[in-house]
C-alpha cells in the first residue's frame, strides 16, 4: 500500500488510488491483516478514492466456509466505505446472486468493475450503479450487449491490468488469470482507448463522445479533481 501512496503523493492529481482485500485471496486476511488495511486506509482517506476491488470471486474460491468468509468480509468493507464516505468497486465472478443480495441490502454508491453477467444489469440499472467496460468487449458477446444496454451516463472505462490487453484478447488463446503475461501483453492505461473506439461502434456514437463522457461519469463518481 505504501508505494502505492507514494506513487499518488508523487504525481497528486494525475494518479488516484483505490484499495480493497482482494475476494481471491480471503483466506490470507486474518483478522489482524484486515483491521492493520482498515485503519492504514482510513489513516490515509485523502488520497483514497474508493474502496476496492472487494467483492466475492466464486470461480477460484470454491470451499463453502471461504465463500462464507468472502460475503461476511465484503459486507464489512461496504460499512468501512460508508463510515469514510468513499464508494465502493466491486468483483464479482461467478458470484452474481449473492453480490447482488449484499449490494441490495447495503445500498451504497456502487462501481461494478468488469460486469460480464447480464442477469445482473436489471438490478445494476435500478440501483443506479455505474458499470466499467475493459477489453474483454473485444471477445465477448455478452459484454459487448451489457455496453449497449447500459446508458452512456452509467459507463466508466477500465484495463483490468494486467490481464486483458487488446492485443491478447485479439488472439485465440486468451491468458487466464494466474498465468504469467508476457510484457508485450501487459496492459498500460491508454488500453481503455481501445474499449472506448468499440464502445462507439456498438452505440453508433462518435468516439469523442464516448471519451470525454466516460472520462466525466469517472471524474464525477470518484470525486476527482479534474476538468474532462
Amino acid at each position: 500500500m505504501q508505494k502505492t501512496l507514494d506513487i499518488v503523493e508523487r504525481y497528486s492529481g494525475f494518479v488516484f488510488a483505490s484499495f480493497g482485500l482482494h475476494p481471491q485471496a480471503v483466506d490470507e486476511w486474518s483478522e489482524k491483516v484486515v483491521e492493520e488495511w482498515i485503519e492504514t486506509v482510513k489513516k490515509n482517506r485523502d488520497k483514497v478514492v474508493s474502496v476496492g476491488e472487494i467483492g466475492l470471486d466464486y470461480h477460484w474460491v470454491k470451499d463453502k466456509r471461504l465463500r462464507l468468509k468472502q460475503q461476511e468480509l465484503f459486507a464489512r468493507l461496504i460499512e468501512f466505505a460508508k463510515e469514510i464516505k468513499k464508494p465502493i468497486t466491486v468483483h464479482s465472478w461467478d458470484a452474481t446472486d449473492d453480490t447482488v443480495k449484499i449490494l441490495d441490502d447495503a445500498g451504497w454508491k456502487t462501481h461494478w468493475h468488469m460486469l460480464n453477467d447480464r442477469k445482473a444489469l436489471p438490478t445494476v440499472l435500478e440501483n443506479g450503479w455505474m458499470v466499467s467496460v475493459n477489453a474483454l468487449i473485444l471477445r465477448s458477446k455478452d459484454v459487448r450487449k451489457i455496453a449497449r444496454d447500459v446508458p452512456m451516463d452509467r459507463l466508466m472505462l477500465e484495463t483490468d491490468s494486467p490481464w486483458l490487453s487488446p492485443e491478447k484478447l485479439t488472439e485465440k488463446e486468451g491468458t487466464g488469470e494466474g498465468e504469467k503475461v508476457p510484457d508485450s501483453y501487459r496492459n498500460e492505461p491508454s488500453s481503455i482507448r481501445v474499449v472506448a473506439e468499440r464502445i462507439a461502434g456498438i452505440k453508433k456514437l462518435l468516439f469523442d463522445d464516448v471519451w470525454r463522457t466516460c472520462g466525466r461519469n469517472a471524474a464525477g463518481f470518484f470525486g476527482l479533481p479534474v476538468k474532462i
